[in-house]
């Protein structure tokens, strides 16, 4: 068996036959962050873990039931061309259609739209992937949607495009890159994957003999199918997919090759999270009732990138009473949020989710929300938050930790079996509230990483065998 079909096999994990079987491969653009590295090489044809990128996306594609391939491509096409060929090597039927001028990521897309069928998967060229084709397509077709584009949180928020949705995961807004300087938009990164329903994009192609506006598909094709009412849905996973279109994302992601994390057996096998609780513990205590209000502690998004670099997930619990108490609007949530996720991104750390109790089993509060004024499931020291991200995350209970400065949160890791860590930052524990004793006790969440790296217990994916 040859390194193509062991890849293949590693990707293939427990993934069905795709009901979309056409991918499209978006490879028109010349690389120039690149350059230093891959010189007269186009970026899809770049190495990661030995072989090619396009190699990857090839593999990972057949394995999921694809059977089809067309790439866009454009500069150096004829080397894409030559390692390609007519696909049947990675077991597809490929084609390479040729862009002779410059006409942005969407343009080609666009022009030669008819020789796509009604759903197809679109992928950035230089993109790294392990995502479970056949899922995507699957949700995307059951929720009706013209366009479903993979969406994360990442590491690099600033320069990355993002989007907005609604409570149902529709698409309402794309802020594209760059982004004004006085802007914070929640950490929702536009990771370059799509299933696409060819009509919906039927009424943004340019018209016959009109100049070729270059259309970038995230900013401008995005946006223009939103605004014609166009039924965007942001498909929210974990599953690994990064841009390795710079020297340096290109390094991280050969690191991750390395460390067995690009596989969807790796992402199978639930991983370990540090639980943090949010006020008092990332950042300051002081009523946080607007964004306004969030002043993150010095050395938080340090403390969170070196948890996320040994393999933890990182998850926010917090009781949020204020909901129920009327002073805080659902809106008004979603503001703070979004500052919090952008103020750690600006430092290079992220959040894989937010989870919020909004109830307070207390009446008598002017303005109060009648319908979350009871005794609920979530509200900590209850665990139905750390058990609802566990499920939805797939996460190790066995293998977190929960951290949090009121002995709510340690009451809950004991109930929940985390190991805990109580922050001397915020009340410190002097609340007093609940008797359970933390394993440790931290001056701020930068000594309680260290804590947790040195007596935490990881199991790593195995490195690929290729």
């Amino acid at each position: 068996m040859d390194s193509g079909a062991a890849s293949a096999k590693l990707n293939s994990g427990k993934c069905d036959s795709s009901p979309v079987t056409h991918l499209a491969i978006l490879a028109g653009g010349k690389g120039t962050r690149l350059a230093a590295i891959a010189g007269d090489m186009p970026k899809v044809l770049v190495s990661v873990g030995g072989k090619p990128v396009l190699a990857h996306q090839l593999e990972l594609a057949c394995a999921a039931g694809v059977r089809d391939v067309t790439v866009f491509a454009g500069h150096l096409a004829d080397k894409i061309e030559a390692f390609l060929g007519d696909g049947s090597r990675f077991g597809l039927c490929a084609r390479i259609l040729v862009e002779h001028e410059p006409l942005g990521s969407a343009g080609a897309l666009l022009a030669l739209l008819d020789s796509l069928p009604e759903h197809f998967l679109l992928v950035s060229g230089d993109v790294m992937l392990a995502v479970d084709l056949a899922r995507m397509a699957q949700r995307h077709l059951e929720r009706g949607a013209d366009l479903t584009a993979l969406a994360h949180p990442n590491d690099h928020p600033h320069d990355s495009d993002l989007i907005e949705t609604d409570a149902r995961d529709w698409v309402t807004a794309v802020h594209g890159y760059p982004h004004p300087p006085d802007a914070f938009f929640g950490n929702l990164v536009n990771a370059s994957l799509y299933v696409v329903r060819r009509e919906a994009l039927r009424p943004l192609v340019p018209p016959i003999g009109s100049v070729p506006a270059k259309p970038d598909f995230a900013k401008d094709v995005m946006p223009a199918l939103i605004a014609r009412g166009g039924r965007v849905l942001a498909y929210r996973s974990s599953e690994y997919i990064k841009d390795m279109g710079t020297p340096q994302r290109l390094r991280k992601v050969e690191a991750d090759w390395a460390a067995g994390r690009i596989s969807l057996q790796a992402q199978a096998v639930p991983a370990p999270a540090v639980f943090l609780d949010r006020d008092g513990t990332l950042n300051v205590d002081k009523g946080v009732r607007s964004a306004a209000d969030v002043e993150l502690f010095a050395g938080v998004a340090g403390a969170l990138a070196s948890l996320r670099a040994a393999g933890y997930r990182l998850v926010v619990l917090t009781n949020q009473p204020m909901i129920a108490h009327g002073e805080v609007s659902a809106e008004d949530l979603a503001r703070i949020h979004r500052r919090l996720e952008w103020e750690l991104g600006k430092e290079g750390a992220f959040l894989d989710g937010i989870y919020v109790c909004p109830h307070h089993p207390e009446r008598g509060h002017a303005g109060e929300r009648a319908e979350l004024k009871l005794e609920c499931a979530c509200r900590k020291p209850a665990t139905g938050l750390a058990e609802r991200a566990c499920a939805e995350l797939n996460l190790d209970m066995g293998r977190s930790w929960m951290v949090g400065d009121q002995t709510r949160d340690i009451e809950m890791a004991r109930r929940a079996g985390l190991r805990s860590v109580l922050l001397r930052t915020g009340v410190g524990g002097g609340d007093g509230k609940f008797a359970a004793a933390p394993d440790f006790v931290a001056d701020d969440l930068a000594a309680a990483a260290q804590i947790i790296l040195h007596h935490g217990v990881l199991q790593h994916a195995p490195t690929p065998a290729l």
